[in-house]
């Protein structure tokens, strides 16, 4: 028996899990979390807001599922890091936040780091039992989202509704409007670069609107290996729950007959400009990635409440980056006060002039 703690038992990546879990006999759920939604009788211990430290320490599970939305998943990210406890990870800001910090975390505990993201376990999959040194880099996919092939001019008036009609995926409302502004792919990428130790100028990003290819990996021989599947968060998550048995899932088989066609092209980073301000805090390095994360949250959570327009949101994160110190944090109270600082800048340049 395997037994999982699931943190964000209620959203999207949540109840998808637990699909997974009631069809494993060998997965037992010991313990589940949400942030506000009732859960009671979901597992033998629950919880609904508050420290999710305390619940994973009474739990003892084997597996974390980290699918929290946003940086308030970084404490339980950190916990599983740091005891050794394997972590299938569906909460890529606290990778992105903490960086350096959780991969110092990882190294003591030495347990399993699974990611959960679609492109990342694609990644995860194709390069298993490979040599770090035969990797040339990485293709991180993108389906463009709801306006893809947009102009600016044509964002100026775009609603919540239609950022949240995404074309080929179900996703939480954040997430959905992330991939709309192309910051999912920005946080993807730097998520990438700590997962896999790929330097960034080796992490190329293109669109790629089926969502058919979730990534691929080229290799220094000039062979590329892809993952290819249906736009289905059940394969990821299973795969990091079952782990490394490959349990079936309901997901049909590709059909490679029914005139499947593969099309790529570059992202519009004029138009979505939060995937290049993404890479410009990776690089920048220290608590950049923490800051660019923290505005992001806060302009989307703006934007959905109609406080804030669509391409407004670029501007507060750029804002919050310029103004960021961007040091490096030693510790979590560093960590937290960058992002708190870039909470407090992202909330100034909502006010109205």
């Amino acid at each position: 028996m395997r037994r999982i703690a699931l943190l964000g038992a209620t959203g999207s990546i949540g109840r998808q899990a637990l699909e997974i879990i009631t069809a494993r006999p060998e997965l037992e759920l010991v313990a589940a979390a949400s942030g506000s939604t009732p859960v009671d009788g979901l597992a033998p211990l629950t919880q609904v807001g508050g420290d999710l430290t305390e619940l994973l320490e009474r739990a003892e599970p084997d597996l974390v599922l980290n699918a929290v939305v946003g940086f308030a998943g970084l404490p339980a990210t950190l916990w599983a890091l740091e005891r050794g406890v394997d972590l299938a990870l569906a909460n890529k800001e606290s990778l992105v936040a903490a960086g350096e910090l959780a991969l110092e975390a990882r190294r003591r505990g030495g347990g399993l780091l699974l990611p959960v993201d679609s492109e990342h376990s694609a990644l995860f999959q194709c390069l298993e039992g490979r040599d770090p040194a035969s990797v040339h880099s990485f293709v991180l996919t993108a389906s463009g989202g709801p306006f893809r092939g947009r102009s600016r001019e044509e964002l100026r008036d775009v609603t919540p509704a239609e950022a949240l009609a995404h074309p080929t995926w179900s996703m939480g409302p954040k997430i959905t409007v992330d991939s709309a502004t192309l910051a999912n792919k920005g946080l993807e990428l730097i998520e990438a670069h700590f997962l896999f130790g790929v330097p960034y100028e080796s992490i190329e990003v293109v669109v790629h609107p089926t969502s058919t290819v979730h990534a691929l990996v080229r290799f220094r021989d000039g062979a590329a290996l892809a993952h290819l599947g249906y736009p289905d968060m059940r394969v990821p998550i299973s795969f990091a729950l079952t782990y490394p048995e490959r349990a079936p899932t309901a997901v049909a088989p590709l059909d490679l007959s029914g005139g499947l066609t593969l099309e790529f092209e570059e992202p519009d980073l004029e138009t979505f400009r939060l995937l290049p301000l993404a890479r410009e805090a990776g690089e920048r390095g220290g608590t950049y990635p923490c800051a660019f994360n923290a505005a992001n949250e806060v302009a989307v959570a703006a934007f959905l409440a109609g406080r804030l327009s669509f391409l407004g949101i670029a501007d507060v994160v750029e804002d919050a980056l310029e103004a960021a110190d961007g040091e490096p944090a030693r510790d979590l109270d560093d960590l937290f006060e960058a992002d708190a600082q870039a909470r407090r800048i992202a909330e100034r340049g909502l006010q109205p002039a």
